[in-house]
């Protein structure tokens, strides 16, 4: 599986981007796809997971109100849609294919995007 995150930018606080992830492989629609994102100087966390059919998604608790994973198997995408972003949200976002454990554990991703940066300004 090869993955390609694109969407990432420079916006200002309160503005909204949508990120998406372009996946290649041919079983790439039967696994769960995450996003995670990583700040300066910070472990990259959890940010969204959805289930390999969109049936379930799952957020990080203080994301969930302003961000939305969703997916487009006949597109081979992946989608975070994020609105009221905030400063504090500036990272380096991954998207990534779940191959097993914990959904919000970083070694549970076994295929990992190279990022895009996104950068939000007070």
């Amino acid at each position: 599986v090869q993955l390609q995150a694109s969407g990432g930018g420079l916006v200002q606080a309160g503005d909204s981007l949508r990120l998406s992830c372009a996946a290649s492989g041919r079983t790439w629609i039967t696994y769960d796809m995450g996003w995670f994102r990583q700040a300066p100087g910070k472990e990259r966390e959890f940010v969204a997971m959805i289930k390999w059919n969109g049936g379930s998604t799952y957020y990080a608790d203080s994301l969930k109100d302003r961000f939305t994973i969703s997916r487009d198997n006949a597109q081979n995408t992946v989608y975070l849609q994020m609105n009221g972003l905030k400063p504090e949200d500036t990272a380096v976002y991954y998207c990534a294919v779940r191959t097993g454990g914990t959904y919000n554990l970083r070694t549970s991703y076994g295929y990992w995007g190279q990022g895009t940066q996104v950068t939000v300004s007070s």
